[in-house]
């Protein structure tokens, strides 16, 4: 048995193949669109496994090497730290290191998402950066006009941006508005147009993500965006050996730091996934809002800590019910 470590980068990967007793077999490199001279290569080592970082572009690669090979790794880059902590660092050291500790079967494994849930992220995060380009063009335009003191609430509505082509502002402000003005009604189209697919995607969704819609969709103030949110970004509730690991994928588990027998909890660690985390918390505030149950866990929280940090406590015990409902395949009930 061989095992393959691969430092992959944008246009070139790094490969070291090592016995089982660690030796270095062979180092090669290639380009990135070298694709067959890549398989040849793997294909000739016969019995082998590989491990690859799980960075943005790691999917074309599995893809080109998993028919031929026992298995592939993905490796949690931010769990195997020994490479990036290494002061003799380099493309052909990073590859040995992969594939020896691939040898010793110490790698920390990344998930890998499905097809699926590759196309369902892709377009949840698609429409996820139209909504803060839309966010952020309102922005630039309401500061134009309070420059001028003639901001409005309903400045985006049908009246709202007539009373808007009307005020009196400079030459350069009004072309400027006029781009930023043209500029958010193409962001509402595309947005517009995300909705409606992320529908239709949802329509040819397998039995499972359909039953994980329905049981999202039972808790109370969740709507489409949310529900989208949830299934795209956490995929199958089921590969969390605990609530814990959950909250820590959305990075909403607060970290710490424990030194002679002293633990001190620390802010939450803001790693894995923030859009995960982005929509726990609008779910929160809504449903502290809406509901009695959660409403009187916020207070309860909030005689102790500020708002911000109730807040994401409750974020954080929504998510857990959220992953054990799933996890269940348990609809949500109302606490009485």
């Amino acid at each position: 048995m061989k095992f393959v470590g691969i430092d992959l980068h944008k246009k070139v990967i790094s490969l070291c193949v090592v016995s089982k007793d660690r030796k270095v077999l062979s180092r090669k490199t290639f380009r990135c669109d070298d694709t067959t001279g890549i398989l040849a290569f793997f294909t000739g080592l016969g019995e082998f496994e590989a491990v690859v970082e799980a960075t943005a572009s790691y999917e074309w690669l599995v893809k080109l090497i998993e028919p031929v090979a026992r298995r592939v790794v993905l490796a949690h880059p931010k769990r195997l730290r020994v490479i990036a902590e290494s002061k003799n660092k380099s493309d052909k050291i990073d590859a040995e290191v992969l594939a020896v500790f691939l040898a010793i079967d110490m790698i920390p494994q990344a998930h890998r998402p499905t097809p699926r849930q590759r196309e369902h992220r892709r377009l949840v995060r698609y429409r996820d950066h139209l909504r803060r380009r839309l966010t952020s063009v309102r922005c630039k335009i309401r500061h134009i006009v309070s420059d001028y003191n003639l901001d409005r609430p309903n400045l985006f509505s049908a009246e709202g941006l007539e009373y808007l082509a009307g005020v009196t502002v400079s030459t350069s402000d009004r072309w400027v508005l006029e781009q930023l003005v043209a500029e958010w009604k193409q962001y509402g189209v595309a947005m517009r147009a995300a909705d409606r697919r992320l529908k239709e995607f949802a329509q040819t969704a397998p039995v499972a993500e359909r039953e994980a819609r329905e049981i999202l969709e039972s808790v109370p103030t969740f709507g489409a965006v949310t529900v989208n949110v949830v299934v795209s970004e956490l995929g199958d509730a089921k590969r969390f050996r605990s609530q814990k690991r959950a909250t820590s994928f959305a990075g909403l588990a607060p970290g710490f730091r424990e030194s002679a027998g002293k633990k001190h909890e620390l802010h939450i660690t803001k790693e894995g996934s923030r859009l995960l985390r982005w929509a726990m918390i609008e779910a929160a505030w809504r449903v502290v809002g809406k509901t009695r149950h959660w409403g009187l866990i916020y207070e309860k929280l909030r005689r102790r800590l500020t708002a911000k940090k109730a807040i994401v406590a409750v974020a954080r015990r929504l998510l857990c019910v959220i992953v054990g409902l799933l996890q269940r395949g348990e609809r949500y009930r109302m606490a009485t």
